[in-house]
């Protein structure tokens, strides 16, 4: 695990000082993947994997490390000791440091990694550099074997191999190359105390499953690391074909896909190419999902959709499949866009210098009172153009919007009268006429990811 977690007690501070040549090479490794990168930001917890790359990293490429990162969990005293150790190494080899806290007490550990990453994703943006970290080969075998145990495909089997924005220096070492290089360097860390309980899956998969299996069948972790190598070429592959033949279009929404060329496939060419599509837009797909997706292709009419895991939807829409997030819930009730700005539900208003775009901004009458709700059955406006109203339902349906996300979209009022649809359309008591007094409004909609 990185960083410290669960009941706290004292940690132990280690400093070991003899070479059989692994130290050598974890320290090439080290160079050679750093050394294929402008900036990097060390992702350092206190640990020994981890103190072992802040060493190794200074002495091979020291020029390029824009920081050493370090995250305190707020889980107790041994994660506050272990960040003010990571402080003060880097500090005394001569990096910046950059040290983030958690706001709240996370309970598991998807939670503490969410956080973390978080963290080490804005540190790496504002230094424009990429994130390392201080994976093993052993944290790979063991992560194929927890995916293994959850049903994975190909794709989730290349687990650390899968290309990442992250460099890994550490990942073709072991653990015991580690341990030789704290005791020839004299590297000091801090143990985490979490490292031995058995509530974690990794831990348990650590310290029982895997010297069990190695006990049942010798060699069987360096055919994990195979199968996981295999798995990662075929992703690749997959990705490439992807890309080629069904040419998704990723933008704001989601990811979407021509169903007449997912319809080529047979039902397990499309449970591998579903995933490798998703991925796109940062979707991972557990094994229901995939065979949900794969129904849904072959069988799914207009405006079918199907629940996925992680608060994201697949819609079968006109004459392709989207994969979305779930849209936001019905925008209920009427806020006032004062001066022009406000909010409702996720949706936001406010003020600008001129008209930025024709969708999602207008020039609205400063002297009429400005409302926003959302739509209603029977709502209708006059699109700018048209010399007849329109039913807004149709106007939201003309513009892509399928039946679960209108639930949800506003419209602006000029006292009763309904002169904007954002993203849509407008009418022309929406634009800038000669002589008239108007608010320039621009609109977003916060969680439309």
């Amino acid at each position: 695990m990185w960083g410290l977690g669960g009941k706290e007690r004292e940690s132990t501070l280690h400093r070991v000082t003899t070479d059989d040549g692994r130290a050598a090479r974890l320290r090439g490794d080290v160079e050679r993947v750093l050394g294929g990168a402008e900036r990097v930001v060390l992702a350092v917890s206190g640990g020994r994997d981890s103190m072992v790359l802040l060493h190794a990293a200074v002495a091979a490429a020291p020029g390029r490390i824009a920081a050493v990162a370090t995250f305190d969990h707020g889980t107790g005293a041994g994660a506050k000791t272990a960040a003010a150790l990571v402080v003060r190494t880097a500090r005394a080899m001569g990096a910046r440091v950059e040290h983030g806290r958690s706001r709240g007490v996370g309970r598991t550990e998807a939670v503490w990694r969410d956080a973390r990453w978080a963290f080490l994703r804005s540190t790496a943006r504002a230094l424009e550099a990429t994130v390392a970290t201080a994976h093993t080969r052993d944290d790979q075998i063991e992560t194929v074997i927890m995916r293994a145990m959850r049903g994975t495909g190909a794709r989730g089997l290349a687990a650390l191999y899968a290309p990442a924005p992250v460099l890994r220096p550490l990942l073709d070492c072991s653990r015991e190359d580690i341990e030789a290089y704290a005791r020839v360097h004299g590297v000091r860390w801090l143990d985490d105390p979490t490292n031995a309980s058995r509530r974690h899956l990794r831990n348990r998969v650590r310290l029982d499953l895997r010297p069990a299996l190695e006990r049942a069948r010798p060699g069987i972790s360096a055919e994990f690391l195979a199968l996981s190598r295999r798995a990662a070429r075929l992703r690749g592959e997959v990705d490439s074909h992807v890309a080629a033949e069904l040419a998704p279009r990723v933008d704001a929404r989601g990811v979407q896909v021509a169903r007449d060329l997912l319809l080529h496939y047979d039902a397990k060419g499309l449970a591998l190419l579903w995933p490798a599509v998703a991925g796109r837009f940062g979707i991972a797909l557990d094994r229901r999902g995939v065979e949900r997706l794969v129904a849904l292709t072959r069988s799914g009419r207009a405006g079918a959709r199907i629940q996925l895991s992680g608060g994201f939807e697949a819609v079968v829409h006109r004459e392709r499949i989207l994969l979305r997030r779930v849209p936001p819930a019905a925008t209920t009730g009427t806020a006032r866009l004062s001066d022009g700005s406000g909010a409702l539900g996720a949706w936001t208003f406010r003020a600008a210098a001129g008209e930025d775009d024709p969708l999602w901004s207008a020039a609205l009458p400063s002297d009429a009172e400005l409302t926003v709700r959302g739509w209603q059955p029977g709502d209708r406006m006059t699109p700018l153009g048209a010399e007849t109203p329109r039913r807004v339902k149709g106007l939201l349906r003309d513009a892509g919007i399928d039946a679960a996300r209108r639930a949800g979209w506003p419209v602006v009022l000029a006292g009763t009268e309904i002169v904007w649809i954002p993203g849509v359309r407008r009418s022309l008591a929406a634009t800038a006429r000669s002589g008239r007094p108007v608010v320039c409004v621009h609109c977003d909609l916060l969680d439309d990811r």
